[in-house]
């Protein structure tokens, strides 16, 4: 038997644990060199783990919805094996508390249910100690009883030594699907456990609102020209470049004219200090399947705007796929988040911690505007810039917003950095 130990890839610094998702295979089947096994969800991205060597899956070590560290091992493969000829062993079943006291070192906490978990515990009817936890100190989550409530019942195979000796459980246990759901009636509930990447948008934002003294000035701007030079050049520039031309580069270019001209607004807090950047470093919100990500476009000032649409469009099939980066997804001295594309018509956005401010961007509608004493009908967009006061004086960001105004209502402006 040669036995490859499959691990959890190299964590940044900055990620200390994960949680495994839902395994695409079980023990005893097949698997082929680099197919993908299961897949990893930190606080910033997801990712996927591939089979190291072709072979059978001999042993799951670590449950779908555990939570795990860098180079942990969370399964083994028998290269010298063949599927459904694996031995019993192979099949990894729930460790009972009586096996996991046997082996734990006095004074830890194995078999020991969280608060949420021992709750969740006693709504599926799980007798206390019938999971092994995954844990600080064996300690069992939330996670290790939704991973046993979803995984289907075993069949027959030989118990160790231990678990014999425990008392028989009266009825196995219900295999329900997470998440758990009560049915009261005609008032249905449904208790979903967040994200790791959901949990951390959640930390950030509140973060966000202790630390800084957030306000928000708002604009309005006449789309037209925009529209119109949109209208004008879309079908040679998607020919010429293999990418429609978007309103999301015209934003992304105003901002950066705004950053230049009130390097204020590009700058960040640390302590006592503050650090102004010399380069531009734009995040653009994009909502994924698991939730808010902000990936991070280099050096905006050095990019035209096809590269920019290009960067862009990238972006959103992979935030889709779950598949940007760590990189792509730090740093960032501004961060621009459309709410536009949902139909918002107004908002006041949260800053992105470091960051000083962030730009709203909203539904472009026809209203009535009144111009040299006229009323006519324009394409309007309002624009929300919210930012930190601790640093960025009222006469800076609205000052700074005029400008992104200006350039969008005279996109020529951008042409001649003007």
């Amino acid at each position: 038997m040669a036995i490859v130990d499959v691990k959890v890839p190299q964590l940044s610094e900055s990620v200390a644990e994960a949680t495994l998702l839902q395994w695409k295979k079980k023990a005893g089947e097949a698997v082929a060199a680099d197919e993908i096994l299961i897949e990893i969800e930190t606080d910033k991205v997801v990712l996927e783990v591939p089979a190291p060597a072709a072979g059978v899956l001999a042993e799951l070590v670590v449950a779908g919805g555990g939570t795990v560290g860098s180079d942990q091992v969370i399964a083994r493969i028998d290269t010298e094996a063949t599927a459904g000829v694996a031995a019993p062993a192979a099949v990894v079943a729930p460790v009972s508390a009586t096996a996991a006291a046997a082996s734990a070192p006095a004074g830890t906490k194995a078999g020991v249910a969280m608060p949420a978990a021992a709750k969740l515990m006693a709504d599926h009817q799980m007798s206390a100690g019938s999971l092994a936890g995954t844990g600080k100190d064996g300690r069992v989550t939330k996670g290790d009883v939704l991973a046993a409530v979803a995984a289907p019942q075993p069949a027959a195979v030989p118990a160790p030594v231990a678990v014999a000796a425990a008392p028989a459980v009266a009825k196995p246990l219900p295999a329900v699907p997470a998440p758990a759901s009560a049915h009261l009636g005609d008032r249905p509930e449904q208790r979903v456990p967040m994200s790791r990447l959901r949990a951390r948008v959640a930390e950030r934002l509140l973060q966000s609102q202790a630390t800084n003294a957030i306000l928000t000035t708002f604009n309005e701007v006449n789309m037209a020209p925009v529209m119109e030079m949109r209208k004008r050049f879309q079908e040679k520039f998607e020919k010429e470049h293999g990418v429609k031309l978007g309103f999301m580069s015209f934003f992304v270019k105003a901002a950066v004219a705004a950053l230049k001209k009130y390097p204020v607004l590009n700058a960040s807090v640390d302590g006592n200090d503050i650090v102004y950047h010399g380069y531009f470093d734009i995040g653009i919100a994009v909502g994924s399947p698991r939730g808010l990500v902000v990936p991070v476009l280099r050096n905006v000032d050095q990019m035209s705007f096809s590269d920019i649409e290009k960067e862009i469009a990238e972006f959103g099939v992979k935030a889709k796929d779950g598949k940007l980066s760590m990189d792509e997804l730090s740093g960032g001295t501004f961060s621009i988040s459309n709410g536009g594309v949902f139909g918002s018509m107004l908002s006041t956005p949260i800053i992105n911690p470091p960051q000083s401010a962030i730009l709203g961007v909203h539904a472009t509608k026809d209203r009535a505007m009144v111009e040299n004493g006229q009323v006519v009908v324009r394409p309007i967009n309002y624009l929300a810039m919210s930012y930190d006061h601790r640093i960025i004086d009222g006469r800076e960001a609205v000052l700074g917003l005029v400008t992104m105004k200006e350039a969008l209502e005279d996109p020529a402006r951008l042409l001649f950095d003007i």
